[in-house]
């Protein structure tokens, strides 16, 4: 028997990929199946079945393109109703993949239909628990996604997730392994630990959801401090239950190389959003007016999602030579399929044919800190709300990038202000919004507040809960 995670960093999500004795199973697989193709042939192994601990929110499930490429049936918990076919498992059904044994045990909770699946290995040991977002390391799945669907309240989903966890996980054994389907930065639970895999005798020692005292205590402390759910994840629900167009074919309409002149009669023409994934670094230099930046090192998938909620958005793409595949598989995991092409050449084919470019006005935490020196400014941090409430500069206003679209009409465009992140990833993102939106009248600082903080800028920790941005036009 052999257990590989497959984890995808910018989506903190975890595939699984178990075979015993010639015969393989698939767990909550990604969109795009060559890599769990390739596996198969290596390994000279088959396929026998995909399982999906539920509908996923937050990326698009591989599930329907591997399903027609294998033969293998895709198996869903009890309650579910998928739109194509698969096996609705009974609880406590079991399926034989070679000499193993994995067991359904239908966990509602995080959503009506969630599932985690028991292994039982060669010897019929309980070893390894698949707990999908039933249970997290540290935390557990957020009750409040399904609530229009099972018209439920999230409290009434929290009370069916206590009792999943304590009548059916916490009676296992502490040594069974624990494969969550994610991790640290996922916006599927509040309090993940960056570990990702761990015993389940440890999650019941330190994971707070497993640590309380009764059911009324565990439905106030999961459901205290959720933050609202990206606009994306109930597009992605309806994509991993209904089906969708096929990778192969999102992937080579997305490859059409455009000229310059092509590019940008294809983005007139279509309201194509220009999304531009260069570093913010070389962003900043020089762009296409308009443009968006949304850098692909970094958390490139939950930022598309949150910063441009509808799937259905088209896009064209700028990006660095040989990563327009990259991109558009990264676009196509959290269900971004509507990709008309990308710039030939990038952008130094743009300003090469003399077409019109645009910069961000940035400068370093040494000039910001000359530049306001005994002078009253507003500045913007772009920081979570956590990150703030840490440290932060002092008089700064703290309006979070994830909410730009909520709180970018209530800027003043006659006042100027200083707009920074922890280090210019997000502020170059809400940047390009910005200027893209028609709003020029601020200055971006490099390196954000790591650099700034080595400046003899004021830092303080302190924060005025009545304090009011001031920025209403």
């Amino acid at each position: 028997m052999k257990i590989e995670q497959i984890y995808t960093g910018c989506l903190a999500q975890g595939a699984y990929y178990i075979i015993s004795d010639g015969e393989a199973v698939i767990i909550d697989p990604l969109r795009e199946t060559k890599p769990y193709l390739d596996r198969l042939e290596k390994d000279e192994v088959t396929l026998k079945y995909i399982f999906e601990t539920h509908f996923h929110a937050d990326f698009v499930s591989g599930h329907v393109d591997l399903s027609q490429k294998t033969g293998a049936p895709i198996v869903y918990g009890p309650t579910a109703l998928p739109e194509f076919e698969a096996i609705i498992a009974e609880d406590n059904q079991v399926f034989e993949i070679g000499k193993i044994k994995i067991k359904v045990l239908h966990t509602p909770g995080h959503t009506l239909e969630s599932s985690s699946f028991l292994l039982m290995d060669e010897h019929g040991k309980e070893t390894a628990l698949f707990s999908g977002d039933t249970l997290f390391l540290g935390d557990v799945g957020r009750p409040d996604l399904a609530q229009k669907a099972a018209d439920m309240t999230q409290e009434q989903l929290a009370g069916l997730l206590y009792d999943s966890l304590y009548q059916k996980i916490m009676p296992l054994n502490d040594d069974i392994v624990v494969y969550p389907a994610h991790g640290a930065g996922s916006a599927c639970g509040k309090n993940m630990q960056k570990e990702t895999v761990d015993t389940l005798g440890n999650q019941k020692r330190t994971n707070y959801a497993l640590n309380q005292k009764d059911k009324e205590s565990f439905i106030k402390a999961v459901t205290d401090g959720l933050l609202p759910p990206p606009a994306y994840f109930g597009m992605n629900v309806a994509m991993n239950k209904k089906g969708y167009e096929s990778f192969d074919e999102v992937l080579s309409h997305g490859s059409k190389a455009l000229s310059p002149d092509e590019f940008e009669e294809t983005a007139d023409f279509s309201g194509a959003l220009i999304l531009d994934v260069r570093d913010n670094d070389e962003f900043a230099k020089g762009f296409i007016p308009q443009s968006v930046n949304i850098g692909l090192n970094g958390d490139f998938a939950p930022w598309i999602g949150a910063l441009i909620a509808d799937v259905q958005q088209s896009i064209v793409l700028v990006t660095n030579e040989n990563e327009e595949e990259e991109t558009i598989t990264r676009l196509s995991r959290v269900g971004f399929d509507h990709v008309l092409g990308f710039l030939k050449g990038g952008f130094e084919a743009w300003k090469d044919s003399g077409k019109e470019v645009d910069s961000i006005h940035r400068i370093s935490a040494k000039q910001f800190e000359d530049e306001i020196k005994d002078k009253a400014v507003k500045v913007i941090d772009v920081r979570k709300e956590s990150e703030y409430n840490a440290e932060h500069i002092d008089e700064a206003y703290n309006k979070p990038l994830a909410y730009i679209n909520e709180w970018i009409s209530q800027i003043n465009t006659e006042e100027h202000f200083y707009l920074h992140c922890a280090g210019g990833y997000r502020s170059m993102m809400a940047a390009s919004i910005l200027q893209a939106r028609g709003y020029r009248n601020f200055t971006e600082i490099e390196g954000g507040f790591k650099a700034i903080a080595q400046t003899d800028i004021p830092i303080s920790d302190f924060v005025c809960q009545t304090k009011v941005f001031p920025y209403i036009s």
